[in-house]
């Protein structure tokens, strides 16, 4: 998790939620491709850390779309880059959908019509992974006590950090306030205690979100909510002027080589058209911007539109 990269957009339409901004968007039935972008100017004592909570960012995002900015210490004046211009995941529109490479989650509280409420997240490293598929919330818990698994026992023993068997609510429960019980056993969407390190994989496989995020969410989402946990890194978005390619850095223990991007990007490609039929699509810039992966939506045009088949 040490890359040092890139940052470049941000939506025309931020509702402020307990002193933050949550990224609140109207659907279109005619695009895959939902907020704007914008620069803001840093100031002496801005870093990325301060401009993740202030925007509701993740620290990961920032990086990625900044690539030449040092996140610690971007410098008066410097122009940055806010990375709220999305594709939106090709899934259903329904409920909640985490597409661990972006380290983002999107709330479809009206269904396929209406509004997508996105915030950034944090996942499980490498050697313990966010789980894929299918689940629901099962259960919620404000102010939780924490039940830590033995492996996480251990772990903390082992770096001389030992944890109780029982973690009380308040301030030292790393499960923040609010807490979501998927129906895969083990693993919960919470808060933390930490806010820091929001927008990282950082976590034992559990979704981790902003304090004041998974309290909206907490009080928005019922019981019951379907929850899709997917992967796509390269996401491809249809518009009226042409297609939208935003592109991740893969995960870690995925093998990313020529091959694998391209077959990444077919499918995408796949997904974003049916088929795939009826137009010619620029590969070549396609495979520049999922090489770069900066996580903004950049325009690749077609000689030809295609015919969306739904």
């Amino acid at each position: 998790m040490d890359k040092v990269a890139r940052i470049l957009s941000i939506l025309l339409g931020l509702t402020v939620l307990n002193g933050a901004s949550a990224v609140e968007l109207e659907l279109s039935k005619d695009s895959d491709v939902v907020g704007q972008a914008r620069v803001i100017i840093a100031e002496y004592e801005d870093t990325f850390i301060k401009l993740a909570r202030q925007y509701n960012l993740g620290f990961e995002e920032l990086t990625q779309a900044n690539p030449t900015v040092d996140p610690w210490l971007p410098g008066e004046g410097t122009e940055i880059v806010l990375p709220t211009h999305f594709v939106l995941p090709k899934t259903p529109r329904q409920g909640i959908v985490i597409n661990l490479p972006e380290l983002r989650l999107y709330y479809y509280p009206d269904g396929e019509s209406g509004r997508v409420i996105t915030h950034p997240i944090s996942i499980g490293r490498m050697d313990w992974a966010t789980p894929l598929g299918r689940a629901e919330i099962i259960s919620k818990a404000l102010n939780p006590t924490w039940y830590p698994p033995e492996s996480i026992r251990e772990e903390h023993a082992a770096d001389n950090r030992p944890l109780p068997k029982v973690v009380p609510p308040g301030p030292d429960n790393p499960l923040g306030k609010h807490a979501m019980r998927l129906s895969l056993p083990g693993y919960l969407i919470h808060g933390t205690n930490k806010p820091s390190g929001l927008g990282m994989r950082v976590t034992h496989g559990c979704i981790r979100m902003f304090p004041e995020d998974i309290e909206a969410l907490f009080e928005d989402v019922p019981i019951g909510t379907p929850v899709r946990i997917v992967n796509q890194p390269y996401k491809l978005g249809w518009t009226n002027d042409g297609f939208y390619l935003e592109a991740h850095p893969p995960l870690d223990e995925q093998t990313e080589d020529e091959a694998w991007t391209m077959t990444e990007l077919t499918r995408a490609f796949v997904a974003a058209t049916g088929e795939g039929q009826g137009g010619v699509f620029s590969w070549d810039l396609a495979e520049g911007v999922a090489l770069r992966s900066l996580g903004i939506p950049e325009f690749i045009p077609s000689t030809s539109l295609v015919v969306r088949t739904q």
